[in-house]
């Protein structure tokens, strides 16, 4: 079921980063940053709920069908918040590999701009299905020259 009877459940990329743009301009970069994370982590949690993946830690033991249910809800199937490539495990972290990323697109070379929303999307899609609180990072850009906008969490202690 559609939220909107006549324009649907999407809305434009550009309207959206507006939205963040104004609201750094409004906070201030780092307040803005927290609040879009925190706002990115719910959705994320929904997104994981509405799977059926909430407390499921077993998933992370096949990284190539999380990625493809992380997909299936904000990739190119969903509401194509970004693209996952991969996850890789390196110890109790994870790195997530993103591309054309809402937070990335449209940005000049070199911008400093970090994937806030979409970092906690992602947090909070992972922390849902682990039960588990991550701490999340932007550790690669696309704009600074990577391939990828690499997104890495580890475990709260």
């Amino acid at each position: 079921m559609s939220l909107r009877q006549e324009l649907g459940d999407f809305s434009s990329i550009v309207c959206f980063k507006y939205m963040i743009v104004g609201t750094e301009e409004a906070l201030g970069e780092k307040a803005a940053a927290i609040a879009l994370i925190a706002a990115g982590r719910r959705r994320g949690q929904a997104l994981a709920e509405s799977l059926g993946l909430k407390g499921y830690p077993e998933a992370f033991n096949n990284l190539t069908d999380l990625v493809a249910q992380i997909n299936k809800v904000i990739g190119k199937e969903g509401t194509r918040l970004c693209i996952v490539d991969k996850i890789v495990r390196a110890g109790d972290r994870f790195q997530v590999y993103t591309r054309e990323t809402i937070c990335s697109a449209g940005e000049p070379p070199g911008s400093k701009r970090e994937c806030t929303f979409t970092l906690g999307a992602i947090q909070g899609f992972l922390e849902t299905v682990s039960g588990q609180r991550l701490r999340g990072k932007h550790t690669e850009s696309v704009l600074r020259g990577s391939t990828h906008d690499v997104l890495e969490f580890s475990p709260l202690a």
